[in-house]
């Protein structure tokens, strides 16, 4: 009986910590986006490097207004869509959805050339 509850609270444990690091790597890529070139391929890299187990699809970057340029760009959105958590210790024998994680801040005008950030 000791034995599962502890098991318990260490998934509980990791799933918090998945949490937390979706929403991280969200507020991570939206300051990223900000400030570097508009779609660089690098932003979803960094993401992916805060929480590993998500792809290219689940990763959406936004640009307001739509179809603008470096210079008339005010805002940017990323998001984190369609997730999963899968536990270490299967209990239902499938990968748990985890809810979408959106951030939304104003753009900058910025080059990804010569900035360490984007680097």
């Amino acid at each position: 009986m000791f034995i599962t509850l502890l098991l318990g609270i260490m998934e509980f444990g990791r799933w918090m910590f998945t949490l937390n690091a979706a929403g991280e790597a969200t507020r991570w890529g939206a300051r990223l986006a900000t400030v570097c070139d508009l779609n660089d391929s690098r932003i979803k890299e960094k993401m992916r490097y805060i929480l590993a187990n998500v792809d290219d699809a689940q990763i959406s970057i936004t640009y307001a207004p739509a179809n603008c340029d470096a210079s008339n760009c005010k805002t940017v959105e990323v998001s984190i869509v369609n997730a999963t958590f899968t536990p270490l210790i299967p209990f239902f024998g499938v990968a748990l959805p985890l809810p979408a994680f959106t951030t939304n801040l104003p753009r900058e005008l910025m080059k990804s050339t010569g900035n360490p950030v984007c680097s």
